[in-house]
């Protein structure tokens, strides 16, 4: 308003300039989502779909929004595709470089859709479709935006087996972008009434650690540690080896040739992923469908079993399903014992961390409850309840357990992340147990190794060689 300037300010030529132009505000307070579309066409998107910003299906998102852009009113979500051959190749390098591309391209597409819009005079914002991140929240909190719910709520697709959102038409090979706008849209799109995964299980047989499971389970623990053992956790990881190792010949051994040089490519060019395997092979969409509804013999020689074959280096946790049964499903792979490089110095955020790392295979036949009471931090108390291979932890006192086990802090990290026993945590440790110490321990087992006692296992499976 004019009486907010100083005379100085309200005499200013841009002001005048400002004040005798027609206003460059859009009239509307509402969008018309066919123009919005036909934008985000013109920019590049090869499909859209909005969503309000008070929609209850991205309501675990609404701080962010708020932060990204006060006075949020709406969400554009949009995809790229990728290049289908491209992805599905078992050259990574050029699998990569297509994930790469397609990531810029999503990011441009943004970019010109938010420029036209600040043309216009409408508040809007474009989040990075994957990287740069907050990474100085590390290891919690870093994502800017979640893409994933925002796509389903718009009408883009919905999440598949392998956790990535399937679009109607190109199927899994998409990537995903969303800009925040401060209008509201006069259509916001709805999501799809049906499931474009065709439950082929292809995902689950091409994922060279088993991250997927057959009864739709998901072990984030085991594609995080090989999938991106090049991003975040698993670079932290390797600079460990790179300050614990004695010399040049020590660090030799911890870390070869081919791993020293794939880690220079994704510092000097872009994060390198290790598989991705479960978007390869995924014949979902209407675009993809056809050869796998015509012969999936064909379909699968050509799609799966040159990923099963490759020979290639697998990371994995001490004590995990995969060490386990990698060396008898997979012959061309050799497995690598790493460390699991998420850690928190927050019981709470620790304790549901065990939910990422829980192996499903160790708790098969496996119904049990053990209570823990953390004694220096509150005494704050929690229920691990594992149950039909699945984990639940609540943070509460059950009202019955099958052990119950009293310990400090640190003791429960050497525990869940070093491995020690709970006969020697209450040996050597302080702990005290009630109830049955193997169903305490057999709980305990349910979870990998954090910190491999030694870094350097590495077991050889076959005649394979380090990719």
């Amino acid at each position: 308003m004019a009486h907010d300037l100083t005379t100085d300010q309200a005499e200013h030529p841009d002001v005048a300039r400002y004040r005798a132009a027609p206003s460059a505000a859009a009239e509307s307070e509402t969008l018309s989502a066919h123009f919005l579309r036909d934008l985000m066409m013109e920019c590049g998107a090869d499909d859209c779909g909005f969503v309000a910003a008070d929609d209850p299906s991205i309501g675990p998102q609404s701080a962010w929004i708020e932060a990204l852009l006060p006075g949020a009113r709406s969400l554009v979500a949009f995809v790229c595709r990728m290049n289908r051959d491209t992805v599905r190749t078992s050259v990574r390098s050029v699998a990569n470089e297509e994930f790469h591309q397609t990531y810029d391209d999503v990011n441009q597409v943004a970019r010109r859709a938010v420029r036209r819009l600040e043309e216009m005079g409408i508040g809007a914002v474009n989040p990075a479709a994957a990287f740069p991140m907050e990474a100085q929240a590390y290891p919690a909190g870093m994502r800017v935006i979640s893409h994933k719910p925002i796509a389903e709520a718009a009408g883009l697709g919905k999440m598949g087996l392998h956790r990535n959102v399937i679009h109607p038409r190109f199927g899994s090979f998409v990537l995903l972008g969303t800009i925040v706008i401060d209008r509201a849209i006069d259509m916001p799109s709805k999501p799809l009434d049906y499931a474009p995964c065709l439950d082929c299980k292809l995902c689950v047989a091409a994922c060279p650690v088993e991250a997927i499971g057959m009864d739709g389970t998901f072990n984030f623990s085991a594609c995080y540690t090989h999938n991106y053992r090049e991003f975040m956790g698993g670079f932290v990881d390797w600079v460990h080896q790179v300050v614990d190792a004695e010399d040049a010949d020590d660090y030799d051994k911890r870390v070869t040739p081919g791993e020293s040089v794939s880690m220079w490519q994704s510092l000097s060019f872009k994060p390198g992923y290790k598989a991705a395997y479960c978007l390869s092979v995924c014949p979902a969409g209407s675009d993809v469908l056809g050869p796998f509804i015509e012969d999936r013999i064909d379909y699968r020689k050509r799609t799966l079993d040159p990923l099963l074959a490759k020979p290639e280096t697998v990371y994995v946790l001490k004590g995990s399903d995969a060490e386990e049964s990698i060396p008898r499903r997979l012959k061309t792979k050799q497995i690598k014992v790493v460390d699991y490089s998420i850690s928190s110095d927050d019981p709470f955020s620790f304790l549901f961390g065990l939910t990422l790392t829980f192996q499903r295979r160790k708790a098969r036949g496996l119904d049990a409850i053990l209570a823990l009471i953390i004694s220096d931090r509150g005494p704050l108390t929690a229920t691990l309840r594992v149950h039909a291979s699945r984990i639940e932890i609540d943070f509460k006192a059950p009202e019955v357990s099958d052990a119950s086990l009293m310990l400090d802090w640190q003791t429960l990290q050497t525990i869940f992340r070093d491995g020690v026993s709970v006969a020697d945590a209450m040996a050597t440790h302080g702990a005290t147990l009630t109830g049955d110490i193997a169903t305490a321990q057999a709980i305990r087992n349910c979870f990998p190794i954090y910190r491999a006692a030694a870094r350097l296992t590495s077991v050889q499976s076959g005649d394979a060689a380090t990719s």
